[in-house]
């Protein structure tokens, strides 16, 4: 499982370069089911969250993961950006989440699409364009760490509030480097601004928005004429590994295996507060107790992103192909329970957000089998045609073997 480490001023992790797009028929399940999640943050907590949420890397990871994408690469950020903004644009009136900008030519259209925000809602674009440039500047400038930006998106509440989510790459090394930013956290713009930078340590970079370089900028006037440096030393970082399957190591057995457990119990009658999802079966609370964890779990559940892959795989096949009819049932079941808690019927809302609290409390005492990993995997792939399995490369097929996998 990759390590978390903590430092106030940089932290840093893996993230694989990959290209390719999105399959047509992930990406409209990815901005449904996106859409439904953040609409329940919306609802549960508020707007502000959403934010607080993407600025941090371990949940945008994990919820990349949990839309069914790649779940260590850096596509994620593309397609789950792309796939928001989809969702959440058209809905701005009543989350009062707006997204700007994005890949390539898309991003140096962000100034353009704040102006026209500002004018629809009376804030102040010129401050919001001028920090959209200037988070760019500070990671494709005064950060020269190797890494050129190619995408950049600004994501505004209709109270100004605002996040930043940028990733640059580096082909050399063909790795990518992703950049969080939350104006809550911003004091200045040359200090520490971040909330998380997330890539690979490459040695000795120059950081001028580190607070440690203000003697350096006190005496830089000129970049060209000068050439100051900071030389950090180890930067703290996660490792994101570059292999495409997912390991036992790279997930926490104890969390996963308690999430089966819950979703394969003979009765639910256990867990009196889930009865409203009486009838829906394991697969499906698999994936509803993954996604459920997404919408409330607390930062510190999420320092395994690969362990979400579990709940609809990832379009490369890694730990399994995406169960499109499990993909289609959570969807249909989180927009239910939205459209209920609007007219006042929290019920099912609430009953998916003990899905979170049930596998937690089956956590305790809980012992992993660390044999089992595998073979959850194997009964996946030798499952995955009953519930439409796909991926880049086509359909799930039944396995020629007709032998049957037992988990439990």
């Amino acid at each position: 499982m990759p390590k978390l480490y903590f430092n106030q001023a940089t932290r840093y992790a893996d993230l694989p370069l990959h290209y390719g797009k999105v399959p047509p028929w992930l990406a409209q399940r990815m901005t449904l089911l996106g859409g439904a999640i953040v609409e329940s943050i919306v609802l549960e907590y508020g707007k502000s969250a959403v934010l607080t949420r993407l600025s941090d890397p371990f949940w945008f990871q994990a919820f990349g993961c949990a839309l069914g994408m790649d779940w260590h690469s850096s596509g994620i950020t593309t397609s789950v950006m792309g796939s928001l903004k989809a969702a959440v644009n058209p809905k701005f009136n009543d989350l009062g989440i707006y997204i700007c900008g994005g890949k390539g030519k898309h991003s140096r259209k962000t100034p353009e699409e704040l102006l026209l925000l500002a004018d629809r809602t009376g804030l102040n674009g010129t401050e919001l364009v001028r920090s959209s440039k200037l988070s760019a500047k500070v990671d494709n400038t005064a950060i020269q760490d190797g890494f050129q930006l190619y995408l950049h998106n600004f994501i505004v509440t209709d109270e100004g509030e605002w996040a930043v989510v940028q990733q640059g790459m580096n082909d050399a090394n063909g790795m990518a480097r992703r950049y969080h930013w939350h104006s809550d956290k911003v004091v200045s713009f040359v200090e520490n601004p971040h909330t998380f930078i997330y890539g690979k340590n490459q040695g000795a970079i120059l950081n001028l928005a580190d607070t440690e370089a203000a003697s350096a900028k006190t005496g830089i006037l000129d970049l060209v004429k000068e050439k100051p440096s900071l030389i950090l030393p180890e930067i703290k970082k996660i490792i994101m590994p570059r292999h495409h399957e997912v390991r036992a190591s790279d997930v926490n057995l104890k969390r996963l295996g308690s999430v089966l457990a819950l979703a394969h119990q003979s009765d639910l009658r256990n867990f009196e507060s889930l009865l409203l999802l009486e009838g829906v079966g394991p697969r499906t609370i698999q994936s509803l107790a993954l996604v459920s964890e997404v919408i409330h779990g607390t930062p510190s559940r999420f320092s395994d992103p690969a362990r979400f892959s579990f709940a609809h795989g990832g379009k490369d096949g890694h730990p399994f192909p995406v169960p499109t009819k499990v993909y289609d049932e959570t969807i249909s079941i989180l927009q239910t329970s939205i459209e209920k808690a609007k007219l006042g019927n929290s019920d099912k809302h609430q009953a998916i957000k003990n899905l979170t609290l049930a596998a937690q409390q089956m956590e305790k005492g809980f012992e992993p089998d660390s044999t089992a990993f595998d073979r959850v995997i194997a009964k996946e792939r030798a499952e995955s045609y009953k519930y439409g399995g796909r991926t880049v490369f086509g359909k799930a097929k039944p396995p020629k073997d007709d032998g049957q996998l037992n988990l439990f």
